[in-house]
């Protein structure tokens, strides 16, 4: 059997070519259209595992190259941004990797193919592929091309929004910021959760992420944009 035109197109845009191609098609195979047993195995899910792996160390040897004055906490916020789902999902949505997908009828139909949290695991997945297939330096290299703009051009709030947010609060007298998980959703091994935070017992701003910390920092930073002490994120995420 031949491989995809849309296989062979994808690997144009990424500028890489797979030894196996099967491990393309296993990144790009969403668990909507493997049926029975076996879907952790025939889809991306554990593809994803590894990849959010591999990507985390390629970005964290380049900001710790690029920025050697930076302290840890910098490096870690520079970190988040750049390994975020809405980050991964740009990324793909970049290399038009939708258009590869392999979804099932019903997840078709409700534009899986354009979905955020689904675009960020395939993305994550292409990466352990491509680590797979042709080595860790293949895949920085990758991550390299595709992410290095994201971290030279970034323009966002390298401070801590909890942490601000509490130096905020404090300064007028106020309550601590308090942060209750208000809604969890996706699957397992990709949830979504939102966070509401109050200030002094105020409902002040929501955030959502992948993981309470994540969308409680989202949720902090969403507050200090509301009550103007931030501008808001200038990369526009």
């Amino acid at each position: 059997m031949g491989r995809r035109r849309t296989d062979l197109a994808l690997e144009e845009r990424i500028g890489y070519r797979f030894r196996d191609p099967g491990l393309l098609e296993r990144a790009l195979t969403h668990a909507s259209s493997v049926a029975g047993e076996g879907v952790a195995t025939e889809s991306y899910q554990r593809l994803e595992f590894l990849g959010d792996r591999v990507l985390g160390l390629a970005i964290a040897s380049m900001l710790y190259a690029a920025f050697p004055q930076a302290e840890e906490g910098e490096l870690a916020r520079r970190l988040n941004q750049l390994v975020k789902r809405e980050t991964c999902a740009q990324v793909a949505s970049e290399l038009q990797i939708g258009e590869a997908l392999r979804v099932g009828g019903g997840e078709a139909q409700t534009g899986g193919r354009k979905k955020t949290a689904i675009l960020a695991d395939v993305c994550e997945s292409l990466i352990a592929a491509i680590y797979l297939d042709g080595g860790y330096e293949t895949a920085a290299d990758f991550v390299d091309r595709f992410w290095r703009k994201r971290m030279t051009e970034f323009t966002g709030h390298l401070r801590d929004a909890k942490t601000s947010l509490q130096e905020w609060a404090q300064g007028r007298g106020l309550e601590p910021p308090s942060y209750k998980i208000t809604s969890r959703g996706g699957p397992d091994h990709a949830p979504e959760f939102t966070v509401t935070v109050y200030i002094d017992g105020t409902e002040t701003a929501t955030g959502t992420g992948g993981s309470k910390r994540i969308a409680e920092q989202n949720a902090a930073e969403a507050a200090l944009v509301r009550e103007g002490v931030w501008t808001g994120n200038k990369n526009g995420d």
